[in-house]
């Protein structure tokens, strides 16, 4: 981890995503969790925030999910979990005067009705994707082709609690010829071509 910036290296991560994003209109990203965006949010001169925002206004940077975190949703408590996400969502209304659209949780363990009740069609998201799930649902809902569905969580609020979800195909695992940073075969930072 970085210690001068304590965000590990998200804070070059975000950088040269708003550099991409700023020469290449055609890009898009999305940013989750608002702990390490905002850590880094803080640190921006008002040239970059402004950039920043426009890349925000112009779709091409999007908050999905939008909390504090990423919470798990196997053992947090319903409050924790309103409550991390409401902090994160206050901040990106306060800056963007935009709110998430799509629930992700690529790494909770395990998937409570509670997500999808209250965090999701009750928060006005359209969506939530998720990539953690039981293998044999995985193997059933592939051969049946049914990764994506209307998740009907809670019965006592009925339609309102209906939201589309969908699991990923593939869980934290990059293309064969992609070199993930902690497995690469070479040097993460390079000045010179390869």
């Amino acid at each position: 981890m970085d210690q001068q910036s304590g965000v590990g290296h998200v804070d070059w991560t975000l950088d040269t995503v708003v550099q991409s994003l700023a020469f290449n209109p055609d890009r898009k990203f999305i940013q989750v969790e608002q702990a390490f965006f905002q850590m880094w949010w803080r640190r921006q001169t008002q040239r970059t925030r402004a950039l920043v925002r426009r890349l925000v206004d112009d779709g091409q940077l999007e908050f999905v999910n939008g909390g504090w975190c990423m919470h798990d949703e196997a053992t947090t408590h319903f409050v924790d979990m309103i409550d991390q996400t409401a902090l994160g969502h206050r901040y990106i209304r306060e800056q963007f005067e935009k709110y998430p659209r799509v629930g992700w949780q690529i790494d909770p363990f395990g998937h409570s009705s509670v997500q999808a009740s209250l965090m999701t069609a009750e928060m006005g998201f359209d969506g939530l994707f998720f990539a953690r799930a039981d293998y044999q649902d995985i193997y059933e809902r592939r051969a049946n082709k049914s990764m994506e569905m209307v998740w009907r969580a809670s019965k006592s609020l009925g339609k309102t609690a209906e939201t589309f979800a969908g699991i990923l195909h593939a869980h934290y695992m990059p293309p064969p010829t992609f070199d993930f940073e902690d497995v690469a075969r070479t040097p993460s930072i390079q000045t010179t071509p390869v």
